[in-house]
């Protein structure tokens, strides 16, 4: 059976940047088209040129990729003609190989947001379109708010979506713009809207405000649309837009949707996905969702001991794909609630062969049940448990000492309020016998600290060069002001390594200070140093 084409269109770089956090530079809009391009989406929406100076200059200088490059903006004003809008002709005028023309659909919000009438909204879609057709721009419209004023009045709706087809926009996209609607409605809407212009026409465009996009772009699909639209991690306004990050995978891996429909993405592009998305998240510096679908670290991860037993025997009893798939891996992980099946995968996982008959197994798993009796954990903690595993078979290496650290927080007050804050950390280690001392400067106590751990290793200084915190959490393990705290650190290197480390103390800053000495003694193990 010949299979149907669905097109992927990308709009991280134009709706995504309406995320809360999120300010892209010129540089951050190169890198994600370009990983966009290697995934092998359709379409990569690249902003509004004209709107705004980085916009204009991303746009002056078009990216090379396989993907079509698409402008966004809206359909001439009111009262103006196409050749006399500033901002129609700097989407045709721009190097884009597509423009997407955003127009209103529901005849409530024409008469109060554009505060005009229906007939000339209906006209300034048909001039802008045909205006883009005969500049040969591929014409896309996104009719904002579309479901909504489809509840409302189907049949202006649906002259808008017409206006667009018949004026020839390649794509009509019918947009959920409040995130409001239920999967049950976008089917029923968008199969009605097939009896009026073709199915390989319709796009959509769906916003996460009920936690349904993905279901409503997949509802949209099977009524007939052809086009996704969406966003990497489901960035986006509010609460985001539809995640391709998760329906892509959902259309190459389960039946339903890969027996029928094709998309630009492969198979062996897919085992790229865990990696783009997590590349942007570092570029964004945020940390990556760790419960994200297909994607996050703990998307293929099994806790409880009597069902990593299962998952070692048969992988399909607790995973609905394979790991590998979507370039993740499978984690059995260490808690309290662990037996040796997780004990052992885990052990596998790192590198580290066990018999199950050897009796260091056993104490190892009494020494991890007892930490985390203390307030440790290590299923988010990889790295600490590494360590602590070497540590019981007799295998950690020991490469320096600790011998004292001091840390003075410093406020430094005016009259209207305290001018300056800091911090001032001093590490002093021992190194094959000899001492040294180390002083650093941070925003912050942890800051301070991690900086002057890691200013002067002596012969180990070379392997820790390229190492950065890029997360810092903590929790409250116990009780009130004198509580045992839980901190997690994760950290990264020059080549992309990522591990994380844990430390449990009444006293924050020696829990900190603790998972700071096992992230470069991890690291240092990792790298072979002797």
């Amino acid at each position: 059976m010949i299979k149907e084409r669905v097109t992927l269109y990308d709009t991280t770089l134009r709706d995504g940047a309406q995320t809360t956090g999120v300010d892209f530079s010129l540089d951050d809009k190169r890198q994600i088209a370009a990983m966009l391009d290697e995934l092998g989406i359709d379409y990569v929406e690249g902003g509004y040129p004209g709107a705004n100076p980085l916009d204009t200059e991303f746009f002056a200088a078009r990216p090379r990729m396989r993907a079509r490059f698409s402008a966004f903006g809206m359909t001439r004003r009111q009262g103006r003609s196409v050749e006399n809008d500033p901002g129609v002709a700097a989407l045709l005028d721009s190097a884009a190989d597509a423009v997407t023309f955003v127009a209103k659909s529901w005849d409530y919000q024409v008469k109060v947001a554009l505060r005009s009438t229906e007939e000339d909204n209906l006209s300034g879609i048909t001039q802008s379109v045909k205006a883009a057709v005969a500049k040969e721009k591929e014409a896309a419209v996104d009719c904002e708010h579309f479901f909504d004023g489809y509840k409302g009045n189907p049949q202006y709706a649906l002259a808008c979506a017409n206006a667009a087809y018949e004026a020839g926009a390649r794509w009509v996209v019918l947009c959920d713009t409040n995130g409001g609607t239920l999967p049950h409605e976008v089917e029923r809407i968008v199969s009605a809207v097939t009896n009026v212009i073709p199915g390989a026409h319709i796009g959509v465009h769906c916003h996460d405000d009920t936690g349904q996009a993905v279901a409503n772009s997949l509802a949209a699909l099977r009524a007939g649309a052809r086009q996704i639209q969406g966003t990497l991690n489901g960035l986006g306004e509010r609460c985001g837009n539809a995640n391709l990050t998760t329906i892509i995978p959902t259309l190459l891996l389960k039946e339903e949707f890969a027996s029928r429909f094709e998309t630009g993405v492969t198979r062996e592009k897919l085992t790229h996905l865990t990696r783009i998305s997590h590349a942007l998240d570092e570029l964004l510096n945020r940390a990556p969702n760790r419960h994200a679908p297909y994607v996050g670290a703990s998307a293929f991860a099994t806790k409880a001991g009597i069902h990593a037993s299962a998952v070692l025997t048969d992988p399909r009893t607790y995973e609905h794909v394979a790991p590998e798939t979507v370039g993740n891996q499978r984690r059995v992980l260490v808690s309290d609630q662990a037996g040796r099946s997780n004990i052992l995968s885990e052990l596998t996982r790192l590198g580290i062969r066990l018999d199950k008959d050897d009796p260091r197994l056993a104490r190892l798993l009494d020494e991890v049940k007892e930490k985390e009796a203390d307030g440790y954990a290590y299923e988010g903690a990889d790295a600490s448990f590494f360590l602590l595993a070497k540590r019981v078979l007799g295998e950690a290496p020991h490469f320096f000492d600790i011998e004292r650290y001091s840390v003075a927080v410093d406020r430094r007050f005016a009259r209207n309020g305290f001018e300056d804050r800091g911090a001032e950390a001093i590490v002093k280690i021992n190194v094959h016998g000899q001492t040294r001392i180390s002083a650093a400067e941070g925003n912050g106590p942890v800051n301070a600290l991690d900086l002057a751990l890691r200013k002067d290793l002596g012969a180990y200084q070379k392997f820790i060069d390229d190492v950065r915190l890029v997360d810092y959490r903590v929790r409250v393990f116990q009780g009130g002001t004198d509580a045992v705290t839980r901190v997690l650190v994760e950290c990264a290197d020059g080549v992309g390594n990522r591990w994380s480390t844990v430390g449990v103390s009444a006293n924050v800053i020696d829990a900190s200070f603790e998972a700071l000495v096992d992230a470069i003694n991890y690291k240092l193990l990792a790298s072979g140093a002797q």
